[in-house]
Order: C-alpha cells, then sequence, then structure tokens
C-alpha cells in the first residue's frame, strides 16, 4: 500500500515538474521567425545539397506552422527544389531546448537539362509531385531572438521518395 502511495506521489510530482517547465519556455501564441538552413537531400539513387529559406508562426503555445522552401544544387543533370507546409507540435525540453514531431504537404519539383551536342541544343524536362512531410526536430536557443535547428523529415512523393537531413538558424521577431 505505502508502495502505490509513493508511486502516485512521484507520478504526480513529475506531471507537476514537466508542466511547470513547458509553461516557463513555451512559445506563445503570435510568435513570429525567420529562418535559413542548409540540407541534404537523399533518394532515388539521388543525394544532393541544398540551401534554404523558412517563416514560422506560433498559432497557439505549442503548434506552429512553417512554410518553407528548399532549392538543391544541380547534380547528374538533375536539378530540385521543394516547398511545404508543416505542423510542428512543440515539446519544450528545459530552459534552451524544444523538440517536435511534425507533418506536413508539399510539392516536389524535379527538372533535366541535357545538351544532346552536334549542335542540336538542349533537352529538358520537369515535373512536379505532391508529397506528404513525416519528421521531427529539434530547436536550441542560442539567444533571446536567435535559436539552432536540426531537422530530419521524410518526404513522400509519387516518384520522388527523399529523406531530408536539415540544419539552420531562426531569427525571432
Amino acid at each position: 500500500m505505502k508502495r502505490v502511495n509513493f508511486l502516485k506521489r512521484a507520478l504526480w510530482l513529475a506531471v507537476v515538474a514537466v508542466a511547470t517547465v513547458m509553461n516557463v519556455s513555451a512559445q506563445e501564441k503570435g510568435d513570429m521567425a525567420a529562418g535559413a538552413n542548409l540540407v541534404f537531400g537523399s533518394g532515388n539513387s539521388l543525394s544532393n545539397i541544398g540551401v534554404g529559406a523558412k517563416f514560422q508562426y506560433n498559432v497557439t503555445d505549442p503548434l506552429r506552422l512553417e512554410g518553407a522552401f528548399n532549392y538543391f544544387l544541380k547534380k547528374n543533370y538533375v536539378t530540385m527544389w521543394d516547398f511545404s507546409v508543416n505542423g510542428h507540435w512543440l515539446f519544450p525540453v528545459g530552459d534552451k531546448l524544444t523538440v517536435y514531431p511534425l507533418a506536413g504537404l508539399g510539392i516536389l519539383n524535379s527538372g533535366s537539362s541535357v545538351n544532346i551536342g552536334y549542335g542540336l541544343g538542349k533537352v529538358s524536362a520537369s515535373s512536379s509531385y505532391f508529397a506528404i512531410n513525416l519528421g521531427g526536430g529539434l530547436d536550441y536557443k542560442l539567444t533571446d531572438k536567435l535559436t539552432g535547428n536540426v531537422e530530419l523529415k521524410y518526404k513522400i512523393a509519387d516518384l520522388w521518395d527523399r529523406l531530408l537531413l536539415s540544419a539552420g538558424v531562426n531569427y525571432k521577431f
């Protein structure tokens, strides 16, 4: 009987501690941030690096929406870009660290251009695909206005499933 009471009290104390930490360090409704990142994409036998930009808006304290655009450098005659809108559910872990799962929708575009030679010019083609994003990330508060960010996202598209790993910086305004 004593053991059960001890476990109940320990569980209650843990819940109160987590709630306190979340209230102290949670981002607030209406917060906005913009950022830039480097991204590595891999999938369908093509790996390449790119650069990206994003805008974030906290709809509620734990829910953040993010619009993001990434442009991948040309590799093997293929260029790519993607645009996504993702939702992040924020879980503060202490004063400086926030982790989040993410889910969202996007568009993935791939294009190829090959010079066929003999003065005949180039042959080009491009395609866009609807995509579903699943993943997670973490934000680390560097200053009151600046956070570092690391994110792992799997982009599921018709012909171009891609795993994206990005690292960047966000400025809160």
